[in-house]
């Protein structure tokens, strides 16, 4: 393989996973609310699209003994620029529910598929010393997307609503752009992605597709249930708050709702937003470079959990839209901490031979852990209303202080992380 400097491709190869995450799993809360489509029925369908991300781990092996993963993240970006022209096309369909439904689906299985690919591919295209240095950029670039799409995306759609007079259309341009996006982004790689020497079908030792290995080597880990535990609840607070804080924020103040335009929303997510996840992430890499895991997860934790306390204070006071923005930047600098642990913890049990598949099977039970939750989320918010909902995930968001003592118990997750910072001693900063 050449030497291809990895700023010429992993921001945008991270931009573009991070992408169809908060489109499929936030972004359609704001499409459907302004829709007007109930809470509870989005909620409880749109959980069902977390369902790719956890199931991906089933399919992480054929990822892994099929062709390359460049092939199978190319062909990936592709597809998902025609599922997103598709959504934009169905909205003004009478069926639209059901079909900007389907699409997203589609959308979610690709999406899937090319982070299993993409992550595999960050891990055989970059050496240990890079891996470890472009952890917090690849980081920061896939939260880029999740503010992008749930920020600067609403904006334009917002500046299209009120200048238009035209919800449904609006919409359709955004989707559109996304499409186009894809477009551009997977023609530039199909161009720019070096080719790693390694990056081959992966063969167990008789020639065998190692579906059965890859799992059993990730289940017979060592404290697999603390693991397991980790995986699924530290983002517990997230996964009840994803659906919700959409509606809450753009819906009328009639349903207890905050009434703030789309614009709105998206300038505060797009700007200040932008500035406080890559502050964030910027931050958590060098404290956990700096400090290592274990010290950093209890104040990390703790600092997740927050936004859950900002939104039943919210709920309950109805703040002006300046308290609003300065909680939600918070929200989102508090974010940008806290999942650079999680990414580091993801990353330091996946090693050896599966790696992709162990990366794809961890992402996949997290994925678990936020949509039994957020398919909940909307039919307790109904039943309790805004401001009983948001105590109650505020309390329930205190389970993931309760699991933090069981990693301690994980001796393995020390002696990766010495590995690394041999490699590397400042894992939030780049080469």
């Amino acid at each position: 393989m050449k030497n291809y400097s990895p700023w010429a491709y992993i921001p945008s190869l991270y931009f573009l996973e991070g992408l169809p995450y908060v489109l499929i799993n936030v972004v359609s809360a704001a499409l459907y609310t302004k829709l007007g489509i109930p809470n509870d029925v989005f909620a409880f369908w749109t959980g069902f699209l977390y369902l790719p991300w956890t199931l991906k781990m089933f399919w992480s092996p054929l990822v892994d003994s099929h062709s390359t993963k460049r092939r199978w993240l190319l062909g990936g970006q592709f597809l998902a620029a025609a599922v997103f022209a598709f959504t934009a096309l169905s909205l003004s369909w009478d069926s639209f529910f059901t079909a900007s439904l389907l699409g997203f689906a589609v959308g979610a299985f690709v999406s899937a598929t090319c982070d299993i690919a993409t992550d595999g591919y960050y891990m055989l295209a970059l050496t240990p010393k890079q891996q470890g240095s472009f952890v917090g950029i690849r980081t920061i670039f896939y939260r880029l997307a999740m503010i992008f799409g749930g920020g600067t995306l609403l904006m334009f759609i917002g500046y299209l609503e009120t200048h238009t007079s035209k919800t449904v259309l609006s919409w359709q341009l955004g989707f559109g752009l996304i499409a186009i996006i894809f477009l551009l982004g997977a023609t530039y790689h199909a161009w720019g992605l070096p080719r790693p020497i390694h990056d081959k079908p992966a063969l167990s030792k008789q020639g065998n597709i190692p579906f059965l290995e890859s799992f059993k080597t990730y289940f017979s880990q060592k404290n697999i249930l603390y693991i397991l535990l980790f995986v699924l609840l530290y983002r517990l607070g997230d996964a009840l708050l994803e659906k919700i804080i959409t509606p809450f924020l753009i819906g009328t103040p009639q349903s207890g709702a905050l009434g703030i335009s789309t614009a709105q929303l998206g300038f505060i997510k797009g700007t200040l937003g932008l500035g406080a996840i890559i502050a964030g992430n910027l931050a958590g890499g060098w404290f956990l470079g700096r400090y290592g895991f274990k010290k950093c997860i209890w104040p990390f934790a703790v600092i997740l959990i927050l936004p859950n306390f900002f939104y039943a204070y919210m709920a309950w006071a109805k703040p002006e839209i300046y308290t609003v923005a300065a909680l939600i930047t918070l929200e989102h600098l508090g974010n940008g901490l806290a999942m650079m642990a999680f990414s580091v913890f993801i990353m330091y049990i996946s090693q050896g031979p599966y790696k992709t598949s162990h990366y794809a099977i961890s992402t996949g039970i997290m994925a678990l852990g936020m949509m039994i939750p957020s398919m909940l989320s909307g039919k307790i918010q109904t039943a309790l209303g805004y401001e009983h909902f948001f105590l109650l995930s505020a309390f329930l968001s205190l389970i993931t202080l309760a699991i933090i003592p069981f990693i301690f118990k994980i001796k393995s997750l020390e002696e990766t992380e010495k590995l690394f910072r041999q490699h590397n001693p400042q894992l939030g900063d780049a080469d």
